[in-house]
């Protein structure tokens, strides 16, 4: 069964799937508050606004 996360704010949903999100170190560098890979869980959208995210 492959990886799957779900981090929702009620307005928007951010999937996490480690096979497709070959790139997320973009979205380590362009929003380092809500992607912090040294954390768990390492994203927490409550630090963005949806229009961020």
């Amino acid at each position: 069964m492959e990886t799957k996360k779900e981090y929702t704010n009620s307005e928007i949903t951010i999937v996490w799937q480690p096979k497709l999100c070959i790139h997320s170190a973009e979205c380590v560098k362009g929003l380092p508050e809500v992607f912090r890979p040294k954390e768990k869980p390492w994203i927490d959208i409550s630090k963005a606004s949806t229009e961020k995210l």
